[in-house]
């Protein structure tokens, strides 16, 4: 399990907004929630502990712009993925 987590929202409007943060139980149970709701979850620590240091409901600011694009183009594969399979 993870030691820190960070969950987004992305609505096609400006920047992801961070909706859920923590560490330690907090990511735990973001993790475990995500999983039971059928959300993916990717593991990249050093995204999340950036991610996680952020207020909630915050844009997602520039200098994380290219990495967090590339998580949401993999979880769009995946969907994609799901859909056809």
């Amino acid at each position: 399990m993870p030691d820190r987590a960070a969950a987004l929202r992305y609505d096609g409007n400006g920047a992801p907004r961070v909706v859920a943060a923590g560490s330690g139980e907090v990511a735990r149970r973001i993790v475990d929630t995500a999983r039971q709701a059928g959300v993916a979850v990717r593991e990249d620590a050093a995204l999340a502990d950036a991610l996680a240091r952020l207020r909630l409901e915050a844009e997602v600011p520039e200098e994380l712009w290219q990495a967090v694009a590339e998580v949401l183009v993999w979880a769009q594969r995946l969907d994609a993925g799901a859909a056809t399979g």
